[in-house]
């Protein structure tokens, strides 16, 4: 199909999912709700729902700032509203004076329990309180199972969406050109080490794009692909302007500080 030749060969299967999704909602009349997306699932739900006349379509993660949405396509007469999304705010407390927790040590004990990283959306670990957002179908067992992160006890209550912390989490941006848009120069570029280490790190599989890793230095991006190299936190390939007299790519790049 046409349609592939605008994404990656390894993101077919994602295609074929939303594909599918569609055709359903148009033969049965009934709306349908993916599990939490990736920024990059997101934009190619959104690229292949976009021109559907006889579908309307939504993404909501619990506000318009979280990262990981679920998506709701329903037939083009109904209207979709934020309440529709089958998704729950989990809060906790620990002491934070005694136990030093990071957003990787409560992902970690997530995934311990056994559950699909697509039923989690964003999470938040900040002035010892714990915040997660979940799909509403494993809520309860959630709350009756995880009950410890590291050393600290834990005991997860439901809270209104009102209640959600705004992330500290800060992005600086940095317009500059790239001689190519291969991930081991972005990678070079972005974290300020020399193109051989970039490669050195892909090779050894340390380095994510849209949290799969890659381990091919040459491999190409694309705008709003979203980086991770190990170690040394995120970053993203924000915008492409397209390129310069001398060829080349004028961008923005955004790193988590």
């Amino acid at each position: 199909m046409e349609i592939y030749q605008h994404f990656r060969e390894e993101e077919r299967p994602f295609i074929d999912q939303v594909l599918s999704l569609q055709d359903d909602v148009e033969m049965r009349y009934q709306r349908k709700e993916t599990d939490f997306l990736d920024p990059r699932e997101q934009h190619i739900f959104e690229s292949l729902l976009r021109n559907q006349p006889n579908l309307t379509w939504s993404l909501f993660g619990g506000s318009v700032l979280t990262e990981r949405k679920r998506a709701i396509v329903a037939p083009e007469y109904e209207t979709i509203t934020s309440e529709d999304f089958s998704i729950c705010l989990l809060e906790t407390h620990y002491h934070d004076k005694f136990i030093q927790l990071e957003h990787r040590d409560v992902l970690g004990a997530f995934m311990s329990l056994g559950i699909k990283r697509e039923k989690l959306g964003d999470l938040i670990v900040q002035n010892g309180k714990i915040q997660i957002i979940v799909a509403s179908e494993i809520s309860d067992y959630i709350r009756m199972n995880f009950t410890a992160v590291k050393k600290a006890n834990v005991q997860f209550a439901e809270k209104p969406f009102n209640h959600l912390m705004k992330s500290s989490e800060e992005w600086k941006t940095v317009d500059t050109t790239i001689s190519s848009l291969r991930l081991d120069v972005v990678l070079k570029e972005i974290y300020g080490v020399s193109r051989k280490k970039a490669s050195m790190f892909i090779e050894a599989g340390h380095v994510k794009v849209n949290f799969r890793t890659v381990e091919q230095p040459s491999y190409p991006l694309e705008e709003g692909d979203l980086l991770s190299l190990r170690g040394r936190g995120r970053s993203r390939l924000m915008e492409i302007y397209g390129t310069t007299r001398k060829d080349k790519f004028r961008v923005t790049l955004a790193k988590l500080n």
